[in-house]
């Protein structure tokens, strides 16, 4: 058991020494896993882009994704240091950060789906299509999507682009700013809305999941055998 603890199990420990080699090593644990499950896996060859669109990978790193942003909405940060008439304005744009993660988790989760529902080898070709941050667009196929779900997606994008990374959306795009504004007031948009929905979103991919376990979507280098039971 400590041998499996060891290659599989979370170790911050890892992180301490090397935190950037510890969060790179995302395919080889994966690998690891297989190889552990009774797929035999050569981590010490590169991964191949069919590897690299296993629907695990991408289920998980939306998964992550949504934690961090948990942690940071959830979480008030240490602003004691500033000078008051600046503490507010970072808590904006501390709070900018949570939802730019909220949105990163949802196009991650809708690009996971997409690649359970079309196959990998078709969305690879198709791919060039979905690379984008357009979450509206990206969540089309998404059931029972009303106006003000898609209005939230909307506004949420505007925060994957710009609005959780930068203060301004950059020279000749300041209009970007008003929009969520806008978009926000127009549809009385509240963080039970937007939380609602992205538990939503999330909650089908495990629908969308089973489907591509049933349709063969999985193949045994992207699930093993103890997932599928």
């Amino acid at each position: 058991m400590m041998d499996f603890e060891q290659h599989i199990l979370p170790n911050r420990d890892g992180f301490g020494k090397d935190p950037f080699g510890y969060s790179a090593l995302v395919w080889h644990k994966w690998g690891m896993a297989q190889t552990l499950a009774g797929f035999s896996v050569d981590i010490t060859k590169p991964p191949t882009k069919e590897d690299l669109k296993s629907p695990v990978l991408w289920l998980s790193q939306a998964h992550a994704m949504s934690e961090a942003a948990r942690v940071v909405i959830q979480s008030t940060p240490n602003l004691e240091h500033l000078p008051i008439y600046t503490r507010d304005v970072c808590d904006c744009q501390y709070c900018a950060i949570g939802l730019m993660l909220v949105g990163y988790s949802l196009e991650i989760c809708l690009k996971a789906m997409l690649i359970i529902e079309k196959g990998i080898q078709v969305y690879i070709k198709e791919e060039k299509k979905y690379k984008h941050h357009n979450l509206e667009n990206l969540g089309e196929f998404i059931p029972d999507l009303n106006t003000k779900d898609k209005a939230i997606l909307r506004v949420l994008s505007h925060f994957v682009l710009w609005a959780g990374r930068y203060p301004d959306p950059g020279s000749g795009r300041e209009g970007k700013a008003e929009e969520i504004f806008v978009i926000s007031e127009k549809h009385q948009i509240s963080a039970k809305d937007l939380f609602e929905l992205s538990a939503r979103i999330m909650g089908h991919s495990q629908n969308v999941a089973l489907r591509g376990k049933e349709w063969g979507q999985f193949s045994h280098r992207n699930i093993p055998a103890t997932d599928v039971d």
